[in-house]
């Protein structure tokens, strides 16, 4: 943890040391911690419509242990993957604590996950249990196989046949006091990343994860906790935005957290969530803001805010100026990704302050670009950002795959995958990415998964899938299809395709831009050959 009133980076840089304890749990140090010293401080704003419900330390601590005590009883335990796929709530708060606090690993899934997105996930983590609101559940079950191989499923709302409501777990559990001896190093989540092959890997992150993203998120957040801070992002819960860069944070600082929720991000209500809540801390998606500050007609006035980070994609120099003067707050931009998060951060209550970067590395991480050949890059000469392992911050290793483990660590450091380049004063500024990942609204999307859906479809003999250009979502999903002989290519088929691909994946996934072609060059080993559309 930072103090929160430095006297400069470099004292910072200087002086700070990881101290990490020898036993760690994130579901008691985000609800008993802080429920020992102020338990009726509130720690979730649950805030949907018209309606408010609030949930105290006290009470989130008391539920996530019931909880991870009827989990137990069920049979869950230590190692076991929960799955997670609850909208922002107090009832996903309470599930992702009490498997912390069980020692179970959280795997959490987008709640506008389709069937096929949810059921990779569940058989890829060998989830024994299954927690969702009922639509989740509903999806879920629309696949031949199901749910596979889950024995437990709860519903967080309403209870589909053959699934328990959670609420009704907790009340009929005791309050046995369950707390599973956990190390910094034991697995806590599994996050799903995009590769440029293949289906997502699972990102194993132990619980020190926690630990490695406060100096990131601190500084970013201009050293929270300060007296008042409250804490909200649209993102959801289920990404690293979300979970680790707003939930676990804020409340292990013992801030109260904003849960509030909508089919799709909508300007106006997020506005109104800021202001009726009175949000003062918040962590924006550049295309969050960009679409804010595109939106015509709405009253900025009357909100609390203090800060606001963002991170997830290059935020760029414009729109980094029009937010800053639009809201009246500094803006600080991070970096990161699902291995390795928040190790380059801007914070102008620091003087770390230069818009369009993605900042300087934060107090405890080594940060540098390298060429090839692994030498240190000259001062404005371009390379691939990595970081120096070992890191609490850094993943523990891809689920059940050594080999993708080992390629991401060169001679000690991380590569990110990701080109960038430093200046004289040790700024990092992003360049691109070095492969064919897709960023789109900081989500980043892998071409394989896309391409494989696409190619279920019964009129696409062969597709590929590029990212394009684009002014409010940094890139957008661009599908060139091959369809099978005898079918004719027209706009109509293109919705119908468009369609497949949001239902079957999720609303961020499916191509904007359909472009029918008569072949798909493919390398010797059988491989699409993407960079003849991506530079086409």
């Amino acid at each position: 943890m930072l103090p929160t009133d430095p006297d400069s980076y470099a004292s910072l840089m200087r002086t700070f040391e990881w101290r990490l304890p020898a036993r760690f749990n994130i579901g008691t140090a985000c609800a008993d911690e802080p429920a020992r010293t102020a338990p009726d401080r509130r720690a979730i704003i649950d805030v949907e419509g018209d309606e408010r419900r609030v949930l105290s330390f006290a009470d989130l601590a008391r539920k996530s242990r019931r909880l991870a005590a009827a989990l137990a009883d069920a049979g869950i335990g230590r190692g076991d993957r929960v799955a997670i796929m609850v909208p922002q709530s107090i009832e996903a708060a309470v599930t992702h604590l009490a498997v912390y606090r069980l020692g179970a690993i959280a795997v959490p899934m987008a709640t506008q996950f389709g069937p096929d997105a949810i059921a990779y996930r569940l058989a890829a983590s060998g989830a024994r249990a299954f927690v969702a609101f009922a639509k989740g559940i509903e999806r879920a079950r629309t696949l031949p196989r199901g749910l596979g191989d889950v024995d437990l499923v709860v519903a967080s709302n309403r209870a589909p046949a053959g699934a328990v409501l959670l609420d009704e777990l907790i009340a009929a559990a005791g309050d046995t006091v369950l707390e599973a001896d956990t190390t910094p190093d034991d697995p806590a989540m599994m996050l799903f990343t995009s590769g440029t092959t293949g289906q997502p890997k699972g990102t194993l992150h132990g619980h020190r994860v926690l630990l490695g993203h406060l100096p990131g998120i601190e500084i970013a957040q201009h050293f929270m906790p300060q007296p008042g801070d409250v804490f909200w992002t649209p993102s959801d819960w289920a990404w690293a935005g979300g979970l680790l860069n707003a939930l676990l944070p804020a409340l292990c600082h013992g801030l109260p957290v904003v849960a509030a929720r909508a089919p799709r991000f909508e300007p106006g209500w997020a506005l109104e969530v800021m202001r009726t809540a009175r949000v003062t801390n918040v962590f924006l998606p550049p295309t969050a803001l960009r679409m804010l500050l595109a939106a015509e007609g709405l009253s900025f006035d009357g909100l609390s805010l203090r800060v606001i980070g963002t991170a997830g994609e290059a935020l760029g120099h414009r729109t980094h100026a029009r937010a800053t003067e639009r809201f009246g707050v500094p803006v600080n931009e991070f970096y990161g990704q699902t291995e390795c998060n928040a190790m380059l951060a801007n914070c102008a209550a620091l003087g770390v302050d230069r818009p369009g970067s993605m900042g300087r590395p934060v107090p405890g991480h080594e940060v540098a670009i390298l060429r090839a050949d692994g030498s240190r890059a000259d001062v404005g000469e371009a390379g691939e950002v990595a970081v120096r392992a070992p890191d609490p911050v850094m993943f523990l290793g891809y689920w059940r795959d050594a080999e993708a483990t080992r390629a991401k660590f060169r001679r000690g450091w991380l590569m990110t995958g990701d080109s960038g380049r430093m200046d004289a004063e040790g700024y990092f500024h992003f360049v691109s990415r070095m492969d064919d990942v897709i960023t789109s609204s900081g989500y980043r999307i892998g071409p394989s998964e896309v391409e494989d859906c696409l190619a279920a479809h019964p009129d696409i003999e062969m597709a590929a899938v590029v990212g394009r250009p684009d002014p409010v979502r940094t890139e957008i999903v661009a599908a060139f299809v091959k369809l099978r002989d005898g079918v004719a290519g027209n706009e109509a088929l293109k919705r119908e395709i468009a369609g497949f691909v949001r239902a079957r994946l999720s609303a961020h996934q499916y191509p904007r831009e359909i472009h029918f072609v008569d072949a798909i060059p493919l390398t010797e080993s059988g491989k699409v050959i993407r960079r003849h559309f991506r530079d086409g």
